[in-house]
């Protein structure tokens, strides 16, 4: 069984997350570990729903996470249940200045 290797735009679309601010932003770097983790968290319960109903929207400045709260009732249960954590995490990544207002 191969495992698939999640590529730039969808680890961006979790960004519905960290992901999307954390891996296009300059400060890479500089993000914490369990930022990292949380973004991971955020991606695989989100990926499916970013490709459905976001792929055209330019990851950044939270935006993804915008689009996908803008389409409640179409969002899978599992990205739905994360919706606050990922606001939680975009939040935090703005306060410690890894990500973008």
């Amino acid at each position: 069984m191969s495992r698939t290797i999640p590529s730039l735009p969808i680890i961006r679309a979790a960004g519905a997350s960290l992901a999307i601010v954390a891996f296009a932003s300059v400060a890479q770097a500089q993000v914490p570990a369990d930022m990292r983790s949380e973004a991971r968290l955020v991606l695989r319960a989100c990926s499916a729903d970013y490709d459905r109903l976001c792929s055209d929207v330019t990851p950044g400045g939270g935006r993804i996470l915008a689009c996908l709260k803008g389409h409640p009732d179409q969002l899978s249960a599992a990205c739905a249940q994360m919706m606050p954590r990922a606001q939680s995490l975009r939040d935090r990544a703005i306060t410690a200045g890894v990500a973008p207002k």
